[in-house]
């Protein structure tokens, strides 16, 4: 880990396994959050979109949190605690603290098209489980923009220590750590990773090393440090993947890469639906590709 803030480096957003009968298979999770750990990743997030939280009972949701915790230890898990509440969202971040967590990653009030005044108090409540919150914007699902101006009244006001940005604007980068210098921004989607990397992104919200773990490391590695000539051709190895992370389709796309790759992605929960058969084989190329040339 990196110094005392857990939500450096890169934490991935883990996909969640699923059996046949769509239930939860807790003891591959497990393994799998122990398997990115020793391929080189920093933690995992659970609880995120990508692992599905919205269709998750909340017996089960507690139950992710807990398996992490247990396979690779509190400091290295922060889980996502959104809800449509602010007092549903304080409880996740209170179950997260009590269950040995360091940080957790909160989106803004998503049931509706939240006013500042709205996301600032959403904050301040879930503030009160006294765990660095790690804010994470992506207008294109909330349609809640947490612009650079905001995230600096978030943090100004003691609520936030990070964000996890998702919005695909490299160029705030620049501009929030002008107006909150100490406020750390994480990549929040795979394909502008290196972009982030170079404007000074302290870590990575990952989706795709939940397939291709170590290649992805070695990419972000590279890219903090500045090595371009490492994490370019990588980048471009990787990219055709890695765009899946900001498509409406993740969860399906980076679950089938796991498969080629030899994990256990398995089947989506609906509302979500399997792929269509010509965007399933444009991700099964890729990753085969990607497996072949040794990057799995």
């Amino acid at each position: 880990m990196t110094d005392h803030r857990p939500w450096r480096g890169v934490l991935v957003a883990t996909a969640l396994p699923l059996d046949d009968d769509l239930s939860v298979n807790y003891d591959k999770f497990a393994e799998h959050c122990a398997w990115l750990v020793a391929n080189g990743c920093d933690g995992v997030v659970p609880n995120g979109s990508l692992g599905e939280y919205q269709v998750l009972t909340p017996e089960e949701r507690a139950k992710v949190v807990e398996t992490a915790v247990a396979a690779i230890g509190g400091e290295r898990v922060m889980p996502g605690v959104a809800a449509y509440g602010s007092a549903e969202s304080r409880r996740w971040a209170e179950q997260a603290r009590d269950a040995g967590c360091r940080a957790v990653m909160l989106l803004p009030p998503n049931a509706y098209r939240a006013d500042e005044r709205s996301v600032l108090a959403h904050y301040a409540e879930v503030a009160q489980a006294g765990l660095p919150i790690v804010a994470y914007n992506n207008p294109i699902d909330t349609k809640v923009d947490l612009v650079p101006e905001l995230l600096a009244k978030l943090h100004g006001e003691g609520y936030i220590q990070g964000v996890k940005e998702f919005s695909g604007d490299v160029r705030r980068a620049y501009l929030l750590a002008e107006l909150a210098p100490e406020l750390d921004l994480l990549i929040g989607a795979d394909d502008v990773l290196v972009e982030l990397a170079i404007a000074g992104a302290k870590g990575w919200v990952a989706g795709y090393p939940n397939a291709l773990p170590r290649a992805s490391v070695d990419l972000y590695r590279a890219a903090v440090a500045g090595d371009l000539d490492t994490a370019l051709p990588l980048y471009r190895q990787l990219h055709t993947l890695l765009r899946w992370d900001s498509k409406v389709e993740f969860v399906q796309a980076i679950k089938l890469s796991m498969d080629i790759a030899g994990r256990h992605g398995g089947p989506v929960r609906p509302p979500r639906v399997p792929l269509l058969p010509e965007q399933e084989a444009v991700v099964r190329a890729a990753t085969e590709k990607a497996v072949a040339a040794g990057l799995a």
